[in-house]
C-alpha cells in the first residue's frame, strides 16, 4: 500500500503553515477515513498510561502499514518541504500514548534534540470532553492560545520545535489515542530515549 492510500498528502501539501505563534500546521482527516477503522483495529495493546517506545509494542499489519507510511520518503519530503528544513537522513522517532492521566498535559516547548514534532490522533471522530485539546500557546499561559486542536480521529498536527513552541492541554483522565513522531538531531538520541524508557519500565516492574 501506497503512503498515498493512507495518507492525505495532497492535502497536507496544500495546508498552509502557520507562524503564531510558531510554525504549525493542523489538518484534520489526514488519515484517510477508509484506512482509520483498520489502523484504530490494529493499534498496539497498551495498558498504561505515558509514552511508550513504538519498538516495545506489537501491533498488525494495518497499524504497520500507517508506520511505514509516516516513516517513507513521501512524507519526509512533504514535511520537509512545509518547513523548509532537510530533514533527509535524519533519524526518526515513534512514541505511543493511549491512555491520559490528569496529570498529563503540563506546558511544554518540547527537548531541544527534536526539530519537527507530528501528532497524528486515533480517537473517535468527534471528541466531546472540553479536556485534552492541546493548545498551541503563545505564552506559558494555557488562556493564551492560538488554536485549540481537538484530537478528533485522523488529525494530524506538526510544528518545528523551537524555544516558543509552548502547547499543554486542560486536564483529562481516560482513553486518549496519539502517536507521536520526530524527527531528532542524532540516533544517539533516538538510542537514549530507548534506553531510558527500558529503565523506567523495569523499576516499574520491580516494584510491581
Amino acid at each position: 500500500m501506497n503512503a498515498a492510500d493512507i495518507l492525505n498528502l495532497d492535502a497536507f501539501n496544500t495546508t498552509v503553515l502557520k507562524t503564531d505563534p510558531f510554525e504549525y500546521v493542523v489538518l484534520p482527516g489526514f488519515v484517510r477515513a477508509e484506512c482509520l477503522a483498520l489502523i484504530r483495529k490494529d493499534f498496539p495493546q497498551l495498558n498504561k498510561a505515558g509514552s511508550i517506545p513504538l519498538s516495545q509494542l506489537t501491533y498488525g499489519q494495518g497499524f504497520k502499514d500507517f508506520i511505514d507510511a509516516l516513516d517513507g520518503t513521501e512524507f519526509e519530503r512533504a514535511v520537509s518541504n512545509k518547513f523548509s528544513v532537510d530533514l533527509a537522513g535524519k533519524p526518526t522517532m515513534f512514541t505511543m500514548r493511549a491512555y491520559c492521566r490528569p496529570t498529563d498535559g503540563k506546558i511544554h516547548t518540547d527537548s531541544v534534540t527534536k526539530i519537527i514534532t507530528v501528532l497524528i490522533y486515533l480517537n473517535d471522530d468527534n471528541w466531546e470532553s472540553d479536556g485534552g485539546r492541546l493548545r498551541l500557546l503563545r505564552s506559558e499561559n494555557l488562556e493564551n492560545y492560538a488554536e485549540e486542536v481537538p484530537p478528533n480521529g485522523g488529525t494530524l498536527l506538526a510544528f518545528r520545535r523551537s524555544d516558543r513552541s509552548y502547547h499543554g492541554h486542560e486536564s483529562y483522565e481516560g482513553p486518549r489515542r496519539a502517536i507521536q513522531m520526530n524527527w531528532v538531531t542524532s540516533q544517539s538520541v533516538v538510542n537514549r530515549e530507548r534506553f531510558r524508557h527500558k529503565i523506567s519500565t523495569w523499576f516499574k516492574r520491580l516494584k510491581g
